[in-house]
């Protein structure tokens, strides 16, 4: 039977005798050069209020590339999807296009670098949901929240799982 090697995951470096292996040296280097980038560097609009209530209406600007003239893209919010530690995940429908889409709403703590938009970027894979674009919006509370408007999934690896190894139970 092969081993693979696997990076080590507790902690930042790992002493393997005469050397160290730190985590730049593990991964890709565009992920290792990766910086956190000032807001102004980043092509998002920042929009007022919540948005996460079903039936909110949230109205953005992305920026045209290449030429392009900017473009007005507005999402209903749909219904909550997830919870997490630093935000909310809800399903929402493009009224331009009527795509269903998933907007992954992240409170920016300044305590925190949040990498996961340069991450996003980064990434083109069939297995990993894409990123459409992003936006920054605003509270009542002047707390600021990155917006990523991702490709919606309507079920979880583990429902399909779970879903297909029953079905296989059944047959047996």
């Amino acid at each position: 039977m092969a081993s693979v090697g696997v990076a080590p995951t507790s902690g930042f470096k790992e002493s393997l005798g005469d050397g160290e292996i730190g985590v730049d040296d593990i991964l890709p280097e565009e992920m290792s050069d990766m910086k956190i980038r000032d807001d102004r560097e980043m092509e998002a609009t920042v929009v007022d209020g919540n948005g996460t209530e079903t039936g909110h209406i949230i109205v953005t600007t992305i920026g045209g590339r290449n030429g392009q003239p900017k473009q007005t893209i507005s999402y209903m919010a749909e219904r909550v999807v997830g919870h997490g530690s630093f935000g909310v995940v809800f399903q929402a429908k493009c009224l331009e296009t009527g795509e269903t889409v998933a907007i992954k709403k992240v409170l920016q703590d300044k305590r925190y670098k949040n990498r996961e938009l340069q991450t996003m970027r980064l990434l083109d894979h069939p297995n990993v949901v894409s990123l459409k674009h992003c936006f920054f919006s605003t509270t009542e509370k002047d707390e600021l929240y990155l917006n990523l408007v991702l490709e919606y999934v309507p079920e979880t690896v583990h429902r399909v799982i779970k879903h297909y190894s029953k079905l296989n139970q059944r047959c047996q």
